[in-house]
C-alpha cells in the first residue's frame, strides 16, 4: 500500500454523497467507509452510492456495514431479508442446525451485499453472552459457552467470505459481561482475570486468522482500572499477545458515550494504545475532519496488516442464492431464521 491512506474508516449523511463530502474524502483519503440505514433506500441507490464512494478516492476502497441478522442490520425490507435476532435463532437448536442456519444466513447476506458494492461485514461477534449483558447486545450474541459462541461465529464468518465479503471480528476482548450500553456509557467490569480468560477471552483465541478485529470500548478492571480496552495500552498488548490476535484492528465507533474526552484525545490515544484504524460512524463532517487530523497514516505493521486484510475479499465461491434459500427455508420448519 504505497498510498498514504489516513488510518481511519469514516462515513457520510445520507442517501448520495454531497460536493462538499466528496472533496473532503478526496483530501483525506481515509482507508474505508461505513454505510449506516440512514443512507440506504433502493439496491439500485445502494449500488450508485457505493461507486461514487470509489470513484471519489479513486481505489476499491473497503466499504463496511453492521448487517448481523436480528436487530442490528441496515439493509432490510422490502429489498432485503430481514433475520431472526442470533440468540433466538440459535435456542432450541442442536449445535450442527443452529451452524449451517448461521453459515447459511452469512452467505446469503453476504451476496446481497456484493450485489449493491459493499464488501466488509462488521460481523461475527464472538461474545459470550450472561443472563446479565445488557439488552443493546444480548439477543446478538450466538450463546452463553466460549466454544460453543466460537464455533458459530467461525460459520458465520466463514459463509460471508465463501460470499466474497470480509468479515470483522467483534468486540475484542468481549462486552459480554457489559451491563450498560456503551453508546452511552462504559461498561466497567469487576470480574476476575481467571473468568476473563476462561471464557471471554477463550471465545476468541481459535478466531485469530480472521482478518479484521473490532475493539471494546469497555473496562477490564483486572487489567486496567481506568481506560477502556480501546484507549489502552494493557488491553491492547493482551489483545495481541495473550488471545494472540494479529489481524487489523479497528476501533468501535469513536464517537461513542463510552469515551472520554474530545475526539482529538480518543482518536490519539487509540492509536497509540494499539488500534490500526479510527472508526468514526456519524457522518458528521466537523468530526470527521477532527478525526482524520489526529488519527495518522496508515503506516508500518498497520498498514502490511490492512494490505492483508483487503486480501480477504475474494470473490464468492460458487454459491446459489436460490439453492441457499430453499435450505434456509427447510431448516425454518424448525424455528425461525
Amino acid at each position: 500500500m504505497s498510498i498514504p491512506y489516513s488510518a481511519t474508516i469514516l462515513g457520510l449523511q445520507g442517501l448520495s454523497l454531497s460536493a462538499d463530502e466528496a472533496q473532503f474524502f478526496r483530501a483525506a483519503n481515509p482507508w474505508g467507509f461505513i454505510l449506516f440505514a440512514r443512507n440506504i433506500d433502493t439496491p439500485d441507490q445502494l449500488r450508485a452510492l457505493t461507486d461514487s464512494l470509489r470513484d471519489c478516492v479513486g481505489w476499491d476502497a473497503p466499504i463496511l456495514i453492521d448487517q448481523e441478522g436480528g436487530r442490528v442490520q441496515r439493509m432490510g425490507p422490502p429489498h432485503w431479508r430481514h433475520w431472526t435476532p442470533p440468540l433466538d435463532m440459535i435456542a432450541g437448536r442442536d449445535p450442527h442446525s443452529a451452524a449451517r442456519a448461521l453459515y447459511l444466513r452469512a452467505a446469503y447476506i453476504g451476496l446481497e451485499m456484493r450485489a449493491v458494492g459493499l464488501d466488509v461485514n462488521c460481523a461475527p461477534l464472538a461474545d459470550v453472552a450472561r443472563p446479565e449483558t445488557h439488552a443493546v447486545l444480548k439477543n446478538r450474541l450466538y450463546g452463553f459457552q466460549p466454544d460453543t459462541v466460537a464455533t458459530f461465529a467461525r460459520a458465520y464468518a466463514q459463509g460471508l467470505m465463501d460470499a466474497g465479503v470480509a468479515p470483522i471480528l467483534k468486540h475484542l476482548p468481549g462486552y459480554g459481561l457489559g451491563q450498560v450500553d456503551s453508546h452511552l456509557s462504559c461498561p466497567r467490569v469487576s470480574a476476575a482475570l481467571s473468568e476473563l480468560e476462561a471464557v471471554d477471552f477463550a471465545a476468541f483465541r481459535p478466531l485469530i486468522d480472521l482478518p479484521m478485529g473490532m475493539s471494546a470500548h469497555i473496562i477490564y478492571e483486572a487489567l486496567d482500572p481506568d481506560l477502556p480496552a480501546t484507549l489502552s495500552p494493557v488491553l491492547m498488548r493482551m489483545i495481541r499477545e495473550d488471545i494472540g490476535y494479529q489481524g487489523l484492528m479497528m476501533t468501535d465507533d469513536i464517537s461513542m458515550g463510552a469515551l472520554g474526552g474530545s475526539l482529538e484525545e480518543r482518536s490519539t490515544q487509540a492509536r497509540a494504545a494499539g488500534c490500526d484504524v479510527i472508526l468514526h460512524c456519524n457522518g458528521k463532517l466537523p468530526e470527521m475532519e477532527e478525526v482524520v487530523a489526529h488519527s495518522g497514516l496508515l503506516d508500518g505493521i498497520a498498514a502490511k496488516r490492512a494490505q492483508a486484510a483487503l486480501l480477504a475479499r475474494k470473490s464468492a465461491t460458487s454459491l446459489d442464492l436460490y439453492a441457499i434459500d430453499a435450505e434456509l427455508r427447510s431448516l425454518s420448519e424448525k424455528g425461525p431464521i
